[in-house]
């Protein structure tokens, strides 16, 4: 598995440090910042040294290095410098790039050591909403580049997955919730990208609120098993791929009507697909939110 992503493409290194192919180049010519290695047939490509140095320049040069300085250092100093920043306050964007390099390179140690040291100045929510959430976003773009394969993609998210887990599991196990009212999270069907629902199951937990995960790919008629036991529900949902723009109208309706009219119960969504919804033909008891946050200023 290692060998998955080993070599990159001047493009690829574009994509992965935000630094265009054009400045790339001219920083090799002009200051010999990096030597890529050549195929057979003498096209260069980048190896994981390379993608790491360059993540290190970006981030000392985005924080006010020039690039003739830089370019006089070692690679050690240059490491010195960037350990130098993270500890005044900008720990998060050189976090964000050292992800990038544990996933890439398959490297669970690497992952456990940056998340553990962020730990050490912040707390497991503010490491969610500046660190974990925009690497998912990039993540996301990579993906999508082709930069990186569904492999890398999983392999990062798993893990971000086991610290919501951890973490939400922890708060639960303390909370003492005597009402009978409830949220209940789940995905519609053939709907699996459940890491967004997971971070409003965590901020539900960590309220004090009951909140009944129940995952992705869950049938409308599957909810109605949970109807007996709470007499309030909100349901809440993720819609990032799945329903399809044409299934939106008739999924809302058929879940309010099968749902929803014999109590006062509701509907939250979040996700992508919900740009796609009108929101003058929605039921009544069915809302929109554009962010998590949104959602959560809500309860």
């Amino acid at each position: 598995m290692n060998n998955i992503k080993t070599i990159f493409s001047i493009k690829d290194l574009e994509n992965l440090t935000g630094i265009k192919a054009h400045t790339i180049r001219i920083w090799e010519k002009r200051y010999k910042l990096l030597e890529p290695e050549r195929t057979d047939t003498n096209i260069r490509f980048y190896n994981l040294s390379h993608l790491q140095k360059l993540l290190n320049i970006s981030f000392l040069n985005n924080h006010g290095h020039k690039i003739s300085k830089i370019a006089s250092l070692t690679q050690l100093e240059i490491h010195q410098q960037v350990r130098e920043l993270a500890g005044k306050g900008l720990l998060k964007n050189h976090a964000i790039n050292t992800f990038k390099l544990a996933m890439l390179d398959f490297d669970q140690d690497l992952f456990y050591e940056t998340y553990n040291g962020l730990l050490n100045t912040k707390s497991f929510r503010e490491i969610v909403y500046e660190v974990f959430m925009p690497f998912l976003s990039e993540i996301g773009l990579l993906w999508q580049t082709d930069t990186i394969t569904p492999a890398h993609e999983h392999f990062a998210s798993s893990l971000i997955k086991q610290k919501l887990l951890v973490n939400t599991e922890l708060i639960q196990a303390e909370n003492k919730i005597v009402h009978n009212n409830a949220f209940v999270l789940f995905l519609p069907d053939n709907e699996i990208h459940e890491i967004g629902l997971m971070f409003v199951n965590y901020e539900l937990v960590s309220r004090g609120h009951r909140s009944i995960f129940l995952g992705p790919s869950v049938p409308i008629m599957s909810l109605s098993d949970v109807l007996p036991y709470y007499n309030k529900i909100t349901f809440i949902s993720y819609f990032t791929i799945k329903p399809e723009k044409d299934e939106l109208s008739n999924y809302l309706t058929e879940f309010d009507s099968t749902l929803l009219k014999e109590k006062d119960h509701n509907l939250w969504v979040l996700g992508h697909m919900t740009q796609y919804i009108e929101n003058q033909s929605l039921p009544q008891s069915v809302k929109i939110f554009r962010t998590i946050d949104s959602l959560i200023a809500a309860i």
